[in-house]
């Protein structure tokens, strides 16, 4: 692993900027959907969405892309969204449009900046049939996604309800998104298909050993955590998508690869994550499992004389608002990082890197996928608010709902 400075992010703003007022190349350009790509994702993290909402959104986009493609280059089968087939379309004016006609739709408050993107791609795109036919194709693939996401359970109301005695004070923060768990999966037959077993039992060595290993390197000022742990766990404190798709992008951006592939693996990564989120949450709430905060400050009524209590501990990094079992970090990394082994195959695994905007844009690389897997689940215990049992029980939640992306988008066929 190897680790540098990126640009700034607003060096990385211009020049993806300069990279869409160039003159466009062909329609073959893979490019033009890793750049969409992370152009969407600054509008979402500029639009102050949570993870959960931006996750949603960029899957709905990413969606639309890969059936307006497909519809223009015909490279793989129809999907059951059954686009009219549109050849001799502007493939760069659909990926274009489509993005634009997502945000739009489901990102109101940044309209300024979608348009701007807009307007500067669709300048450098010869006016005539192709480009206008590329835009019919993708506002009709726009359309056909929300269409079936319209009634997914994401606008319903948060119902969460404390659990406590009448006249007894709880703390007055609602948890994050209980009625994630609710929502209609992409992939999943349902939220619960791969709800996995009970948290371990606390009077077992698995509890001992998670309660006592979180306690040690996920403590605030930590003496047991080297720099380069802490330095990890900042870089995973970053929860929103972008993080996750700048290594996709170390794979779209590998020579040779053509712009229907690029958009099909888009398209299975973001439902995939989108995914993954909706059965964590489902795990997470069925579950109710304290955060080691919890658990460490009450470590003298779980009933094992292993687990001794700590009064005073904070964890590395403030605990987020929902239970601890399983780490939804972990379902994500898991579901990416088998998507990327199916979609690389045989072939050689490029460098995987991404920034991380909650440690200042710092750049890190991995050798493998495995790396970069294990290195999200110890980061979260580095961060003290998870346990080695919870990134084991995600990362392979992840993985089984990966395998259901790679057989809806036949991943294994290139």
């Amino acid at each position: 692993m190897r680790r540098m400075i990126a640009y700034p992010s607003m060096l990385r703003i211009g020049l993806v900027g300069l990279l869409l007022t160039a003159p466009a190349l062909s329609d073959a350009r893979a490019d033009v959907v890793t750049e969409w790509n992370e152009r969407a994702g600054e509008i979402v993290v500029k639009a102050g969405l949570g993870p959960l909402p931006a996750e949603r959104a960029l899957a709905m986009v990413q969606a639309s892309v890969y059936e307006a493609v497909n519809a223009i280059t015909q490279r793989y089968p129809v999907s059951d969204l059954k686009l009219e087939a549109a050849p001799g379309a502007s493939v760069e004016a659909a990926v274009a449009a489509a993005n634009h006609a997502m945000l739009t739709k489901l990102i109101p408050s940044q309209q300024a900046m979608i348009d701007h993107a807009y307007q500067t791609a669709m300048t450098a795109i010869a006016d005539g049939p192709a480009k206008f036919n590329g835009i019919a194709v993708a506002e009709k693939a726009v359309a056909g996604i929300l269409a079936r996401r319209a009634n997914d359970g994401a606008a319903a109301g948060e119902s969460y309800r404390p659990h406590t005695r009448a006249g007894t004070y709880v703390p007055t923060v609602i948890p994050e998104a209980p009625e994630w768990r609710s929502r209609r999966p992409w992939l999943m037959a349902s939220p619960s298909q791969f709800r996995p077993g009970p948290p371990p039992d606390l009077g077992s060595e698995v509890w001992t050993h998670d309660f006592n290993e979180v306690k040690a390197l996920g403590r605030k000022n930590s003496r047991r955590r080297t720099a380069a742990q802490t330095d990890i766990a900042r870089f995973w404190e970053e929860v929103m998508p972008p993080i996750y798709h700048g290594i996709v992008r170390s794979v779209a951006k590998t020579p040779e690869r053509d712009i229907t592939r690029n958009a099909r693996l888009f398209a299975a990564v973001t439902q995939a994550s989108d995914d993954g989120l909706i059965a964590v949450f489902d795990a997470k709430y069925h579950y109710g499992f304290w955060r080691p905060l919890t658990a460490i400050r009450n470590g003298d009524i779980d009933g094992n004389d292993a687990t001794e209590r700590d009064e005073s501990w904070l964890p590395f990094i403030e605990t987020p608002m929902h239970p601890e079992y399983p780490c939804a970090h972990c379902i994500t990394s898991g579901a990416v990082g088998t998507v990327l082994k199916a979609e690389v195959g045989h072939d050689p695994m490029p460098a995987l890197t991404t920034s991380s905007h909650a440690a200042g844009d710092i750049t890190r690389s991995w050798a493998d996928v495995d790396e970069f897997m294990q290195e999200v689940a110890n980061a979260r215990i580095y961060d003290g608010v998870h346990y080695r049992n919870s990134g084991k029980v995600g990362t392979e939640m992840g993985k089984q709902i990966a395998r259901l992306a790679i057989e809806k988008y036949r991943l294994t066929h290139k």
